[in-house]
């Protein structure tokens, strides 16, 4: 009898193989003393009530001590965040990461007096108190909260809103260990016929592979389990919804789209300009779907038809150390330090919590701090090269990361998710365009075409899509609209039908692919995806094609951390997003290369 390749448990997996935690804390024991000293601190808070009014000297006081907690506070949450990420069914894990959450609310709680008390000072005075040497280090911070003033309530509502910090947290907690420990897929045989259990990682590999059957079946096994445990999905995400919207009116927002979108200043009109422009692409969308097929020699097409490569079914092989090369030869245009750095990083380091395990956190994320290492969790498989381009995505973010620690103090490094997007997807342009550069042989560039065909439909079309989605889903409820599990389903399904076009079969367990979508319990993050690319296509363009002032300006953009706006930012490094020139860019580069695959295949 075959034996069945089943993921690993933590303990099995190589030490040179996980991330390194030692730059946050050497040991568990060591984060606990921390947690003890930082956590008896918080009372400290008490002091400062009712003294802000008295001088800038009182006021930078309480801002040097709130940094402070700040800071340590984020060294302790990224720790216990990345151990539970590692294993979600780790009962230690679980307890660290709920003590610090506990924690973390009580801190919460304590300083929500300090932006009512700070507004309740005369705007004059206030402007004064900003004008002293003390406060030189936040005087940017300071003029921002003044911008959140109409948003800021007084400190018995801002204290009572704190306390829930933790409770927030519920529904995307019951997702997470839902979706990553108690769901079990079963097993399947893979496409060489070796008998493996399914799970979120090898799902998205056997989706790659060859082999059509192996395909439907890993699709309808794995949306199998998500049929069974639907109605529990729909509430949890109903959960979710309505908790961004009670924030959003308490704190004086109309939408919770708003209330989102006010954090980074990034006016609703991206968002909407965003949907309005790719749905003037579905029908090239389309075209490519139906080329798509024919090229695979199909009656018909499914979703579990849409990630192979179309003109090869050759096995690919790229085991980490070959990845990792393929990612530093492509980020060569972005000079000597980037590389080092980074090399270092991927290899002695140890960055990157490399491989899938029982419990692990599905997908990849890079998760940096102030004072740790900019880590990355990846579950990396060597026989698709996607995993190359999700390594090459991810270290974006941490270099991102690096750059943005090494450049700006605590309170402005910790960039905004709109230009998290731009770093890490310009990164994957540049393999891209490394590959192609390296490639002669014909089959080979054109599959990398199909790549990047792919890349954009699924981070500019499909994430657009989920932005839609998560626009639909929140206005519904904002206007009294049931969130049950059938008005879930029909949304999704009609967007399904939109996106996908009238020739492509849509299986009926698609319609649940709404429920296993992590992002969405951080709400209105999706878009960034596509805003993200359509100015890193625009951008790598300018750094490739430039020359040492393009390249200053973009190393000049990561390291900006939250010194400006998102907008500012990028505008600084050569794209405006708020005009439609990058969407429309990508949306025609997108069209170009579904005709050069058209005429090469």
């Amino acid at each position: 009898m075959t034996e069945i390749q089943e993921v690993p448990v933590r303990e099995k997996v190589a030490v040179e193989d996980q991330w390194n935690l030692d730059s946050l804390f050497g040991s568990v024991e060591e984060w606990e003393k921390t947690f003890q000293t930082w956590s008896k601190k918080i009372e400290q808070y008490r002091k400062f009530q009712k003294t802000l009014a008295g001088g800038a000297e009182n006021l930078a006081a309480c801002l040097r001590f709130h940094f402070s907690m700040e800071r340590t506070g984020e060294r302790l949450g990224t720790y216990a965040f990345l151990k539970i990420s590692e294993d979600a069914g780790n009962a230690a894990a679980q307890t660290l990461y709920g003590r610090f959450m506990n924690a973390t609310g009580r801190a919460a709680t304590e300083a929500s007096f300090i932006a009512p008390e700070i507004l309740a000072i005369s705007n004059a005075q206030l402007k004064k108190y900003r004008e002293a040497d003390k406060l030189k280090p936040y005087r940017l911070w300071l003029s921002r909260l003044l911008e959140e003033k109409p948003h800021t309530l007084s400190s018995k509502e801002e204290k009572l809103l704190a306390m829930q910090t933790e409770m927030a947290q519920t529904a995307g907690n019951v997702f997470d260990q839902l979706t990553d420990v108690d769901m079990k897929f079963g097993t399947l045989r893979d496409h060489s016929g070796q008998k493996i259990e399914l799970s979120h990682a090898s799902f998205t590999a056997l989706l790659h592979g060859p082999r059509r059957s192996v395909r439907k079946q890993a699709f309808t096994q794995f949306y199998q389990v998500f049929e069974e445990h639907q109605n529990t999905l729909a509430a949890t995400y109903a959960g979710s919804v309505q908790k961004d919207i009670y924030h959003a009116r308490a704190r004086n927002f109309s939408t919770a789209r708003e209330a989102s979108l006010f954090q980074a200043r990034i006016p609703e009109t991206v968002y909407d300009n965003l949907i309005a422009g790719v749905r003037k692409s579905l029908p090239k969308l389309h075209e490519y779907y139906d080329l798509r097929r024919r090229m695979m020699k199909l009656r018909d097409i499914h979703m579990y038809d849409t990630y192979v490569p179309i003109l090869s079914d050759a096995p690919v092989d790229y085991p980490w150390e070959k990845g990792v090369e393929m990612v530093l030869e492509a980020v060569r245009p972005l000079g000597a330090e980037y590389g080092n750095v980074l090399r270092e990083g991927l290899t002695s380091a140890r960055w990157c919590d490399r491989y899938e395990n029982r419990g692990k956190a599905s997908g990849a994320f890079s998760c940096g701090s102030y004072d740790g290492l900019p880590y990355i969790l990846m579950n990396y498989k060597s026989d698709v090269l996607d995993s190359v381009f999700t390594l090459a995505h991810e270290a974006g973010h941490s270099m991102h990361s690096y750059y943005s620690v090494k450049h700006q103090p605590f309170p402005y490094y910790n960039y905004e998710l709109f230009v998290a997007e731009v770093a890490s997807t310009f990164n994957e342009q540049l393999l891209h365009h490394y590959l192609m550069e390296h490639t002669t042989d014909r089959t080979q560039r054109l599959n990398l075409v199909n790549r990047q065909i792919d890349a954009i439909r699924a981070t500019i079309f499909r994430q657009t899509m989920f932005a839609e989605f998560e626009r639909d889903v929140h206005t519904a409820a904002e206007n009294g609209e049931a969130l049950t599990r059938e008005f879930f389903t029909s949304t999704y399904r009609r967007l399904l039908e939109d996106y996908f076009g009238p020739n492509f079969v849509l299986d009926e367990v698609l319609n649940l692919e709404c429920f296993r979508i992590p992002h969405f319990y951080r709400a209105f993050y999706v878009y960034q995806y596509a805003t993200g690319l359509s100015a890193a296509i625009a951008l790598s363009r300018r750094v490739l094609q430039g020359g040492k002032q393009e390249l200053k300006d973009y190393l000049q953009f990561l390291s900006g951390g939250n010194s400006r706006t998102p907008l500012e930012l990028l505008q600084l490094a050569g794209v405006d997003m708020n005009q439609p020139e990058p969407l429309d860019e990508a949306l025609g580069e997108f069209s170009d290369l579904v005709d050069a695959l058209r005429l090469g295949g």
